[in-house]
Parts: structure tokens; sequence; C-alpha cells
């Protein structure tokens, strides 16, 4: 081999090797910007009955419970995903009595502060799954208006439907949401295919009520109840609320639900449930 031919393949062997170095050095720092799993809780409303006996029938009949009303950020490398969206932002602090006069709700701390308090535009969440469409889980739905809606499909049918007032629905509250980019489940669904974030379907509540699963790589898995429990004792003694679609439903999805969270040691985290919630790390902090 002449020197003139040996000194280019040396040099073409540098550069290959140059290549190459540079492209797992861009892998690596890909791998290193990934983030993992994480997790936000917010509080997007304050819950007061002054008669608790209508989440538990012939139990406290005439007694006061306070509950919280929660939502949620999801960040997975794929994209943001928020579960439920709390009571309206202009509802405020005065707040209103509804459902003749059994409940008092107010929001203290708006869920679009709370969310423009980390740096999150709302125009920018990629998916919006809500655990059912009562009022105090769609209140501010309308935020995130470019998301694609995950929903059962009986909770579709009943929402988007003739008559959604009829199931205590309010669809004012979202009527924003894009029409063609909703995706319509019949069954548990795996929304970014790796098994860290999934949504359980659990009807009776509502024609269509869904939890949502986590894997968090620190804090382990989480089972979010949506309104399958509103607060502990309900779970413990397995309490249907009186306003529940279906009693039945509801009792076989709490079975169901239960194993699961057996099954995969999940803690299970009443969305309602105002002592368990004061327990927990809320926005800014957060899970992974």
């Amino acid at each position: 081999m002449n020197k003139k031919l040996w000194l280019n393949t040396i040099l073409a062997a540098n550069m290959l090797g140059l290549s190459a170095c540079a492209t797992l050095t861009e892998q690596a720092e890909e791998v290193e910007t990934v983030q993992p799993l994480t997790l936000f809780v917010f509080e997007c409303g304050n819950i007061v009955t002054n008669d608790v006996s209508i989440f538990s029938p012939g139990i406290g009949v005439g007694e006061e419970k306070k509950l919280t009303d929660s939502c949620y950020l999801i960040r997975h490398a794929k994209g943001d995903l928020i579960w439920d969206t709390g009571l309206p932002d202009q509802i405020g602090e005065k707040g209103i009595d509804v459902f003749d006069g059994k409940f008092h709700m107010s929001v203290s701390h708006p869920f679009s502060e709370q969310l423009a308090e980390i740096g999150v535009d709302p125009a920018t969440i990629k998916h919006l799954a809500i655990s059912h469409f009562h009022s105090d889980h769609t209140g501010n739905a309308n935020l995130f208006k470019n998301a694609e809606l995950l929903i059962q499909k009986e909770e579709f049918d009943a929402a988007f439907g003739a008559d959604p007032k009829s199931f205590g629905f309010n669809p004012d509250s979202y009527s924003e949401l894009n029409r063609d980019n909703i995706k319509v489940l019949q069954d548990d669904y795996d929304v970014f295919g790796d098994g860290t974030v999934v949504i359980k379907r659990a009807p009776g509540h509502t024609p269509g009520h869904q939890m949502l699963y986590l894997n968090l790589d620190q804090t382990g898995p989480v089972l979010l109840s949506g309104d399958l429990y509103h607060f502990t004792s309900n779970r413990e003694h397995q309490r249907v609320p009186s306003f529940n679609f279906s009693k039945e439903q509801t009792l076989e999805s709490m079975q169901i639900m239960e194993a699961f969270a057996t099954e995969h040691q999940a803690q299970v985290w009443i969305q309602h449930d105002k002592e368990q919630n004061e327990t927990m790390r809320h926005s800014p902090e957060f899970y992974q």
C-alpha cells in the first residue's frame, strides 16, 4: 500500500470513529434528557356537604363533611396528560350552593394559576382524561381544547348525546373541546404504550366512569380513584352513594379495582378524601 493510500485509510477510519463517538454522545445526551414519569397533585376546589349520608345511605344523616377536589398532571416523555379538571375556577372563594343546598362548592386557588406557577401552558397538553363528567371534574375542561380527550364509550354517549343534563353533566363546562380529537374507549387503555399510565374502566358512578393507574419509579404503583370512592370509610365498607348511576356496576367495579390494587400492590388515592389528601405533596412539589 502506497503512503498516500495508507494515510487516506487512516483518515477515513478516524472520521468513522469520530462519527460513531458523536452518535453515541448524542444518544447518551438524549437518554439523559428524558425525564422519569412525574405526577403533580393539585387542589382544584373545596366541597362541603351538610348531609354525608348522600354518599353513604343511612349513615351519618344530617352530618357535615368536608371534601377536597383533586386534579393531576402526569408528565411522560411522550407528552403531558391532565387527569380531571376540578371545579370551575370562576366560582371563586365565595362559591355556590348546589344539589338543593346540600353542597357548597368553592375554589381557593384556580387550577389555571397553579399550572402557570409551574410553567405549564394548557394549550400544550397532549391528552385529557376525565374520570367522569360530573361538573366538579369537568369544571376547567375547556382550558385543554387542543388535547385529545380519552373517554369511555358509555360516558361519551351520555356526555355528548341528546340529554347530558339527565346524567348530572353540564355540557357548557366542556363545550369547547375539539370533537374531532376524541378517542372513544371501550376497555382499559395504555396511554403511552409502556404500562406506566393506564386508564382503567370502572363504570357505575356514571355510565362510563374510569380510573387511572400509574407506575412511578420511586413512589411505586398508584391508582387514582375517580369517584369510585369519595372517602376512606366508604372504601372500607364498600358503600355506594345514593346518586350513582348503577349500584350493581359500582359494586362490581369496586371488587375488580380492589383485586387489581392488591395484585399490583398499588396505593389507592381517593380524590375527594380531604384527610388523605392533606398528607400528600402538592404542586409545585411532585411524585416520581
